[in-house]
């Protein structure tokens, strides 16, 4: 009899040694952990978060999963504070100091960008990661061939025409609070001619001659497009929008080569670069994977990622 019992112990024990050789669902300690990466509905937002997947899958021994189409920068702090999402692949600092963080504007890109570091890191334990570079900002727009004509750099080289010029705006920015174009005549100076439409017809109706100036994103590829220039504020009317990712510090501790990744990218994607990388996707229709891995095979990530020196 107890040869009986020890004989049925001896084959749940080998059953066990067994099981803890496999992977099987559930049981493996192998697993692979799966870092979920939102983006806002952009090319550019997925254009970065296809970077940082390609990016922390050769660097790490993580899987990622991209959520896309995420309809604004609150929408994704909810989710990072859900524990829905790990990281969110541009986050803008005029943004989430309105937003997440509910505090009026600030001017000085370099205050801007602390407050939110530190903030972000005391409220909900989330690291606000070095910026890439640039910054998808309201900016002032003239076609290159009326800026070469007039020698114009800066908003404040318009002042002089301002008054025959027709300025092409967003809807949404005319009458808004504090940055609109109340704000921007106090700072400024005011146009002639004032054409409230949808920001997705201003590049085309300066490019055809229909508006003299517009209002225009900085980082647009429809900036390239249709050959326009941006220019200086140089009274910073502006709000900062330096965009930069967002990720938990949980997964930090637990893959600590991410920081690394995001510092590789600080000051790697300038404004203008930005606008090229959008013009492939939103005027050439190449996907944001494809983009992506353009540009980093472009700027030799990988071959110093493999030397770690980029």
């Amino acid at each position: 009899m107890l040869k009986k019992i020890f004989h049925k112990g001896s084959m749940v024990l080998l059953l066990l040694v067994v099981l803890a050789g496999c992977s099987l669902p559930g049981l493996a300690s192998t697993t692979k952990e799966t870092i979920k990466i939102g983006a806002l509905g952009t090319s550019e937002s997925q254009i970065l978060a296809e970077i940082l997947s390609i990016m922390i899958e050769r660097e790490t021994d993580a899987s990622t999963e991209l959520v896309t189409h995420l309809g604004s920068s609150i929408v994704q702090h909810q989710g990072m504070l859900r524990g829905d999402l790990d990281i969110t692949s541009t986050r803008y600092t005029g943004t989430d100091l309105s937003g997440a963080l509910g505090m009026d504007p600030i001017t000085d890109p370099k205050k801007a960008l602390d407050i939110v570091t530190k903030e972000f890191q005391d409220q909900f334990n989330e690291t606000w990661a070095a910026p890439y570079g640039f910054e998808n900002s309201y900016s002032v727009a003239v076609t290159t061939e009326f800026a070469e004509q007039h020698n114009i750099e800066t908003i404040s080289d318009l002042e002089p025409f301002a008054d025959d010029l027709r300025f092409g705006v967003d809807n949404a920015w005319v009458n808004r609070k504090g940055d609109g174009y109340d704000g921007f005549q106090e700072a400024y100076f005011s146009f002639g001619h004032v054409f409230p439409m949808n920001i997705g017809l201003v590049y085309q109706a300066a490019a055809t001659g229909h508006m003299d100036v517009v209002l225009a994103y900085s980082s647009d590829g429809r900036i390239k497009e249709f050959d326009l220039k941006v220019l200086e504020d140089d009274r910073r009317f502006f709000p900062p929008y330096d965009a930069s990712a967002v990720i938990d510090n949980e997964i930090l501790e637990n893959y600590p080569e991410i920081a690394a990744i995001t510092e590789r990218l600080h000051g790697q994607i300038s404004t203008e670069t930005m606008q090229e990388l959008n013009y492939k996707a939103d005027v050439q229709l190449m996907s944001p994977q494809k983009v992506a891995m353009e540009f980093l095979e472009a700027n030799n990530f990988f071959e110093d990622m493999e030397k770690g020196e980029k």
